[in-house]
Parts: C-alpha cells; sequence; structure tokens
C-alpha cells in the first residue's frame, strides 16, 4: 500500500476499501501485520477476506476477532487462574492436558 506524504491509514479504513474492491462485506474482511517501511510512504501487512462473518468467527483467532469487534474478552477470577495453575503443577503427563480441560469446562458453566 502507497501513502505518501500521509500517516499510516487506519486498520478500519483499509477493511472498507478492500471490502468495496472485492464486493465482499466490510465485516468479513480481517487485516493485520502491518508495518510501514523506513521513510515512510509504504506500508505491508496481510488481509484474509471470509465469505460471511460466520466463516470469519470459525477461523479466526479470538484475539483478531477481538480487535475488530467481534468477539469478547474471556473474564477469569484471580481464584479461577490460581487453581488452574496448581491443578497443572500438580497432574503429571497427559493429564495436564485433561486437567486443562476440566478447568477450562468448569469456568465456561
Amino acid at each position: 500500500m502507497i501513502h505518501p506524504g500521509r500517516a499510516p491509514v487506519a486498520k478500519k479504513d483499509l477493511r472498507e476499501h478492500i471490502a468495496k474492491l472485492h464486493k465482499a462485506d466490510a465485516k468479513a474482511v480481517i487485516v493485520f501485520g502491518f508495518t510501514t517501511a523506513f521513510g515512510g510512504g509504504r506500508s505491508t501487512g496481510f488481509g484474509l477476506i471470509y465469505n460471511s462473518v460466520e466463516d470469519m468467527k470459525k477461523f479466526e483467532p479470538r484475539y483478531r476477532l477481538m480487535r475488530v469487534g467481534e468477539a469478547t474478552k474471556k473474564t477469569r477470577t484471580r481464584k479461577q487462574w490460581k487453581d488452574l495453575k496448581k491443578k497443572k503443577r500438580t497432574t503429571w503427563g497427559t493429564g495436564k492436558r485433561a486437567a486443562a480441560r476440566a478447568a477450562k469446562k468448569a469456568a465456561a458453566s
């Protein structure tokens, strides 16, 4: 992307522009990993266009969905984190994964 004499373009504007170019829904476009070249005026990055917002939610990592406002942060109390940490520390071998899964289910319910 070339933007001479300007600051780097906002990701929201990029999403809308890419959606218009490819006749897609702006909510189903994700742009990330942008870096500005030394001296400015030129930026490079990645973008993904999904068929629908549901497809995007299915395949995109949670942190990217949170950036575009399609997901919310999980909230856990300090006690829940401490219990999970203790359970992982005291279990042995493959039981760690099972303990983490059990703790995750308990936190979800």
